[in-house]
């Protein structure tokens, strides 16, 4: 009696989602989270609350709470941007 082999052993990770279809959805939202990450520490770091900040974007505290919610692909990268410059920080995007 053969064993079946699995096939997925030896492949990596995004061979797996690549192969699921689903490798594309886990970079986004792995890259919104590393950027949320990062505006929420910029924040931190100058002692900015979600309210002055909100104030500082010319939006409300929920708008903040979603743009720090890596769950939520809503968040468009001019809004990301605008972060970014508000913390004196640059958005970079790179096509490789």
């Amino acid at each position: 009696m053969t064993k079946k082999k699995n096939p997925h052993i030896g492949s990596s990770l995004n061979d797996l989602l690549k192969e699921e279809g689903v490798l594309e959805q886990f970079r986004n939202a792995a890259a919104k989270e590393v950027i949320a990450w990062q505006i929420e520490q910029e924040m931190k770091a100058k002692d900015i609350s979600k309210n002055a900040f909100a104030k500082l974007m010319g939006t409300s505290r929920t708008q903040i709470d979603r743009l720090l919610d890596p769950t939520l692909e809503s968040t468009t990268i001019d809004t990301l941007e605008r972060a970014a410059k508000i913390l004196g920080r640059e958005l970079r995007i790179e096509l490789r």
